[in-house]
């Protein structure tokens, strides 16, 4: 009987200590657990960053939509004439060329094919990027986004 008492006990105490722990951790603001963000014009977007060839060819193809406040970055090692489509897309959005912190190109509300035989425009900048930002359409025209206006990128490694 002792030992199933010190072993409810234990358990108890065990069970206790998970639910502080919890607690502490839902409570405390971890540095070290950085969101990357775009911001622009005090406007600020979470980011996914597609690091990979992969990652860069699905973009946000298999999402359904996008959260008004997030948005996807494609980060690329050198400038150029990077080009984007809208393949497999389910919503429309804004495309941002960005060439060394500040907006080189912006595309507004591109549109997803309707059918798998329609032509799907390419998107191309204007002069080389560095990278590009997809957000929701029509953000880019709400927030009177233009050409020469500065992005922050934070966190982005």
């Amino acid at each position: 009987m002792k030992k199933i008492l010190g072993l409810l006990v234990l358990l108890f105490a065990i069970l206790l200590g998970v639910l502080v722990a919890q607690n502490y951790v839902k409570n405390q603001n971890f540095t070290f657990i950085k969101t990357p963000t775009a911001t622009i014009d005090n406007h600020k977007f979470k980011l996914r960053v597609a690091k990979t060839a992969k990652e860069k060819q699905i973009g946000l193809s298999e999402d359904k939509s996008l959260p008004q406040d997030s948005g996807m970055l494609f980060p690329f090692d050198k400038s150029d004439y990077y080009s984007f489509w809208m393949k497999n897309m389910n919503f429309p959005i804004d495309i941002i060329f960005v060439k060394d912190g500040a907006i080189a190109t912006v595309y507004e509300n591109a549109q997803p094919p309707q059918t798998s035989t329609e032509n799907i425009p390419v998107y191309q900048p204007k002069s080389p990027a560095d990278s590009v930002l997809e957000i929701n359409a029509g953000l880019s025209s709400k927030y009177n986004f233009k050409e020469g206006d500065k992005i922050k990128l934070e966190n982005i490694n």
